[in-house]
């Protein structure tokens, strides 16, 4: 089962089991993650999707794409190198994933 440790931005982490398939958007909207709504669609310019992925797991994912990309240029929170779209974080079996969500995402 892959695992996903949430840390807020006071520094507090959650730690939340997950399901193979999964994202880090849906595991933490089913767990009830501060920070992180699964409410998409276009209407909410990725404001509540948006995380920083720990760099130790950037080769864990796929590239950002140009459709991730233009998405994240228009997060509420400034970009970030290691910015990603919680909703393309897809879980892998025995993966753990670290990711920090924004403060003006609380």
């Amino acid at each position: 089962m892959p695992k996903v440790f949430y840390t807020q931005p006071d520094g507090t982490e959650r730690v939340v089991e997950a399901e193979v398939g999964d994202s880090v958007m849906q595991t933490a909207v089913r767990n009830g993650v501060p920070g992180i709504l699964g409410q998409c669609g276009g209407s909410l310019s990725c404001a509540t999707c948006h995380v920083f992925l720990d760099e130790r797991h950037a080769d864990d994912f796929a590239p950002v794409g140009e459709d991730e990309d233009d998405m994240l240029d228009v997060a509420a929170t400034d970009r970030e190198d290691n910015s990603r779209l919680s909703c393309r974080l897809v879980l892998a079996a025995g993966q753990e994933v670290r990711v920090t969500i924004p403060e003006t995402q609380l």
